[in-house]
């Protein structure tokens, strides 16, 4: 018997925050569905023996039941028009969220293109995108490809879709292909689209502060994740570009990809410390009062150990590499 719950059920509230800070293109049912499997199966097997994208998945799902008391319970007890009703009402939410994100940003974004008091030529339409994109000189100098010079004509001519990363991702729109982390997930029309989105559309231009009728606020969201970092770069990119309807898998901007690769590098292992050092600068200039933006690591303490234990083996293991280098190159 399929639960009774209705779209103002709180599972639909979850499932918009959910979306916009751990995960936003996924269908829930399908989810859960696999999710309840798994557990089964990995009673067999480790889920270190699955592909990556099912690792990513499972770590979904768990995020999922842990954020919401009670979930899993109710997915295991439940029949099977359940979890799929229950998915339903989670991706009614989180799509939800994502068209109205989509729909404000579409305006806003366009106060956000040039500094305060200037203009943009030509202008831009609020409501038809058909002129933004590569067609506009000013949103195609923010979508090239990091790398390429948009002063180029033959950049310009050739820009049509492409897998590297925007401009407008990097701090002041400067791209340093000798430290390609440098300014990376740092450009100001992000921490405009993120306070627009989580803190309130009034609080772009005012001190940081989440306000009572902000998103953030509503579900004591306290410090910025992965997911919605990656989540308004996908929005923000979207905005820019010509394209009138939101697709996960639209041919020019091939949102679903480049939502994935945002989470792929933040998710990385390997790139652990430049993550952790930029997560913690995001949560300082969003929520500056949030107890995990001042989380400062005592010299003595045994985290400072263990970080410094791990700095030393990496030197070493990368001194023997070289040394290893050396040896081969010099001893043919």
């Amino acid at each position: 018997m399929a639960l009774g719950w209705t779209s103002s059920s709180p599972l639909v509230l979850h499932g918009r925050h959910f979306g916009r800070t751990v995960f936003a293109l996924c269908n829930y049912p399908a989810l859960l569905t696999a999710g309840i499997l798994r557990l089964e199966e990995l009673q067999d097997s480790p889920i270190e023996d699955y592909p990556a994208d099912v690792r990513r998945e499972h770590r979904v799902f768990m995020d999922l039941i842990d954020s919401y008391p009670g979930l899993l319970d109710r997915l295991t007890t439940g029949e099977e028009e359940d979890v799929s009703h229950i998915g339903e009402l989670l991706g009614k939410g989180a799509s939800g969220a994502r068209g109205d994100d989509t729909k404000t940003l579409k305006s806003a974004v366009l106060e956000w293109l040039v500094p305060r008091g200037q203009v943009v030529i030509p202008p831009l339409s609020r409501n038809i995108k058909s002129d933004r994109g590569f067609n506009h000189e000013v949103t195609g100098a923010l979508l090239c490809p990091a790398g390429l010079d948009w002063s180029d004509i033959v950049t310009k001519l050739s820009l049509k879709s492409g897998d590297q990363w925007p401009m407008f991702l990097y701090a002041g729109y400067e791209y340093d292909p000798e430290d390609p982390w440098k300014g990376l997930l740092k450009g100001e029309i992000l921490i405009f689209g993120f306070k627009h989105v989580f803190t309130s559309p009034s609080s772009v231009d005012k001190e940081p502060k989440a306000t009572r009728s902000g998103n953030a606020y509503l579900h004591g969201m306290k410090s910025v994740t992965k997911g919605s970092l990656a989540y308004i770069a996908t929005q923000v990119r979207f905005a820019l570009s010509s394209l009138s309807v939101f697709s996960r898998t639209d041919t020019v901007t091939d949102s679903e990809n480049f939502y994935h690769s945002i989470l792929d590098l933040l998710e990385d292992p390997d790139e652990s410390e430049e993550v952790v050092d930029l997560m913690m600068w995001w949560t300082r200039r969003i929520f500056p009062n949030s107890s995990s933006s001042h989380r400062n690591i005592s010299q003595n303490s045994a985290l400072s150990k263990i970080r410094e234990k791990r700095a030393a083996l990496q030197a070493r293991a990368n001194l023997n590499i070289t040394l290893f280098i050396y040896f081969v190159l010099f001893h043919l």
